[in-house]
């Protein structure tokens, strides 16, 4: 059963955004990124209670910086939406199992403690943060 309701545009959108943000962390940073997208859809919490949909996810206000890079808009392969369909789907992987946010400070960079959340854990140059409350969001 699907974590979210979702169609094959939602697919390719949450391809083009896990893609233009962690295709240099391979396919378990895409997932990650994915996971972390979901959650959003999942959470019933300020401030993504009224997020219910990929679509709504992906072009929320000031979220995620790759959909301002020509990689966003950039045809997705087969693999990507495989990936991004499998973390619709079921996939959900630590550091990224109850994220909402990651941040990238770069290869040589430490992840802060905290960026809108506690820091969860580190995959490559992805930091990823959990909410500092999980009850009552439906994680």
């Amino acid at each position: 059963m699907a974590r979210v309701k979702y169609n094959s545009k939602d697919v390719t959108t949450l391809g083009r955004l896990i893609k233009s943000e962690a295709l240099g962390e391979g396919n378990t940073g895409m997932l990650l990124v994915a996971n972390t997208g979901v959650n959003r859809i999942v959470y019933k919490c300020m401030p993504f209670k009224n997020i219910t949909s990929v679509n709504k996810m992906v072009y929320q206000k000031g979220n995620f910086e790759g959909v301002n890079t020509k990689l966003f808009n950039a045809p997705v392969n087969s693999k990507i939406k495989g990936l991004a369909k499998k973390g619709l789907n079921y996939w959900r992987g630590k550091p990224a199992v109850n994220a909402l946010y990651f941040q990238n400070p770069g290869k040589s960079k430490n992840c802060k403690n905290r960026f809108w959340g506690k820091l969860s854990g580190r995959y490559k140059n992805h930091c990823f943060y959990n909410p500092d409350k999980l009850i009552g969001c439906g994680l």
